[in-house]
């Protein structure tokens, strides 16, 4: 016997095809699989009906001369037979081959003196108390010859047998002028340029978003960043301090200010004097950090005092140039119909973002500020003070640390869950931040650095597979309901899945980069932003323009499912369409589609082709 032929290898097979079968059966039957509903007269005819209205986009509107005529018609002959009806002759006027029929039977209808190759449909009309005007159901097409003449069967609609007359009509139809675009090609238009721009905004803000958080999130750049214990803790003391008094010096500088923007004068001067006295400062203030090292605590404190100064000077700037720009769009913008509207609008709305983002740099500035004096002295003390007291010192500051970030974070539970109980929400955290931040001081040698670096890159890539996980469409759903229906709620979900994808690539492009040139840069003693600059962005500017280009051709597609949830762009008056049953305004809808979908493939193409 061959080797794999045996009786048990057999008996396997058999099982594992039996199992196949099984699963596809199940499959069949759970999706509800049944051929049957393909072959039904009722539903070829709406597919037959669909596709020919989707084959046929309506692009242009014509102006016609129209005829309309008709015959009585019995739906169900009655006894003794109908006779065939008077027609006036003088005219157009169409006649039936039998003046009545069953449903389902296929009679011909015959048209004479209609206008040389007219064309148009033949309808069955219904009258019924509740329609005295009749439904019309179309039942063939007719196409004149040059004697106006045409011969056409039809077959008689299932409809109830009655013994009222029904009626059947041609209505002529003869093209006259130019054609014109149709309303439906107008709105397509609008909303199809709605939607790349749509994309495009959310790309353009996604992209510069995701730059910054892939360098975060690459494995390669982040593992070796260790830090002592104590750097960590006081690091972690000084960002929330430094956050909370950055938005406390925003809202004073806010109060200080705002005298001052009742002026357009005023405030024109505070945007160009704050910023020139600022640049000013930060020069000499560099100038002095150059030639003076002084590590003395006085020093120390002083430098404190100019950076301190030199980041309300930056806020005040952006405070006065957001309130000048609000300022001249409020002043610009007031009537839709001026040309260049949008641009005075971008103004004002520009100035409006600035305006949001004062308070959020001030919060970032101050921490930074704070979070890195600090942990400039955490490394003091792990460089310079004996490692019993230092272990003495951690077990003070890591419990304080450990105890604010853990408080912070069930605060933010808090803000979802509202548990509005002080013992879960900040006793209980505090103890056991505290209870941690102890643990990791008695565990950890003072002078021993900790892989910090790893934690941030942990951290950041599960809040991104955590965003990149939700799909955009339930994001839009969510900004509809913050920002309202239209394009604003569109482009809102579209930037935030951006940044959640675009992240990813970047950040494993960083991570495949060559070692060979970051070891060359920072073997010049180059620190690590230098290192970033020479080293790592020449390798990944290519992939990143491909990566983009690419997010964008995605955001545009994406951009027509988005709207079926309101968020703006050609995808809700795509499903307003096929809601209606106006299949060919949706084919115009599709075409649309596709011919920006292809042009967005070909743009990317050629540009990646240039730069890439």
């Amino acid at each position: 016997m061959k080797k794999g032929s045996s009786p048990l290898r057999s008996l396997t097979v058999g099982l594992v095809t039996l199992l196949v079968l099984i699963v596809l059966a199940y499959g069949f039957s759970v999706t509800k699989i049944n051929f049957a509903e393909t072959r039904s007269e009722r539903r070829v005819a709406s597919l037959t009906r669909i596709l020919r209205a989707l084959a046929h986009p309506k692009l242009f509107d014509y102006d016609y001369q129209e005829v309309d005529v008709q015959v009585p018609f019995y739906l169900g002959c009655l006894e003794g037979g109908v006779e065939q009806p008077d027609v006036d002759r003088s005219g157009a006027f169409i006649l039936t081959s039998v003046p009545c029929a069953e449903p389902g039977e296929t009679i011909t209808v015959e048209g004479y003196n209609f206008q040389e190759n007219s064309s148009g449909p033949i309808n069955f009309i219904g009258f019924s108390a509740e329609a005295p005007n009749g439904v019309p159901l179309q039942i063939g097409n007719f196409q004149a010859d040059a004697q106006g003449d045409f011969q056409v069967e039809v077959t008689i609609p299932r409809r109830q047998v009655k013994e009222e007359p029904q009626a059947i009509r041609a209505t002529g139809r003869v093209r006259v002028g130019a054609p014109a675009f149709s309303q439906e090609s107008k709105i397509t238009w609008d909303k199809i340029v709605e939607t790349v721009f749509m994309a495009l905004l959310a790309t353009t803000f996604g992209t510069l978003l995701s730059i910054p958080i892939s360098f975060f999130a690459a494995r390669n750049l982040m593992s070796d960043i260790k830090i002592p214990l104590s750097t960590i803790s006081l690091s972690l003391i000084g960002w929330p301090l430094g956050m909370w008094l950055g938005i406390e010096a925003n809202r004073l500088l806010a109060i200080l200010s705002s005298p001052l923007f009742n002026s357009f004068l005023a405030t024109l001067a505070g945007t160009i004097i704050v910023p020139i006295f600022g640049f000013t400062f930060v020069r000499w203030f560099l100038s002095i950090q150059d030639e003076d090292k002084e590590t003395k605590l006085k020093d120390r404190l002083i430098n404190l005092l100019y950076t301190l100064i030199a980041a309300v000077l930056v806020l005040a700037s952006l405070l006065f140039l957001g309130q000048l720009l609000i300022q001249i769009g409020t002043y610009l913008t007031p009537n839709e119909e001026v040309p260049l509207y949008f641009l005075r609008n971008f103004i004002y709305q520009i100035g409006d973002i600035i305006s949001m983002l004062v308070p959020v740099t001030a919060a970032l500035v101050g921490g930074g500020i704070f979070g890195g004096l600090f942990g400039n002295f955490g490394q003091t003390i792990s460089d310079k003070i004996s490692p019993a007291t230092g272990k003495v010192i951690n077990l003070i500051i890591t419990p304080i640390a450990g105890a604010s970030i853990a408080v912070l974070i069930l605060q933010g539970v808090n803000w979802f869950y509202q548990f509005n109980n002080p013992a879960i929400a900040l006793y209980w955290p505090a103890g056991i931040g505290a209870a941690i931040g102890l643990a990791l001081a008695i565990l950890a040698s003072p002078k021993q650095p900790l892989p910090i670096g790893i934690v941030i890159y942990g951290i950041i890539r599960t809040i991104m597979n955590g965003t990149r996980s939700v799909e955009a469409l339930v994001m839009a759903i969510v900004f509809v309901a913050w920002v309202g229906l239209g394009p604003f709620a569109g482009s809102l979900a579209l930037g935030l899945h951006t940044v959640a994808a675009l992240s990813k690539l970047y950040s494993e492009q960083v991570e495949s980069i060559l070692e060979g040139p970051l070891e060359a840069i920072q073997a010049t003693g180059a620190n690590r932003l230098q290192t970033i600059v020479f080293a790592v962005v020449p390798q990944i500017v290519p992939p990143y323009i491909s990566f983009t280009m690419y997010r964008w051709d995605i955001n545009v597609r994406m951009s027509t499912i988005i709207g079926f949830v309101g968020g703006g762009g050609i995808g809700f008056i795509l499903q307003q369409n096929i809601n209606l049953l106006n299949y060919r305004a949706a084919s115009v809808n599709m075409l649309a589609i596709a011919v920006v979908v292809a042009s967005m493939d070909y743009i990317s193409s050629a540009i990646r082709e240039r730069f890439v």
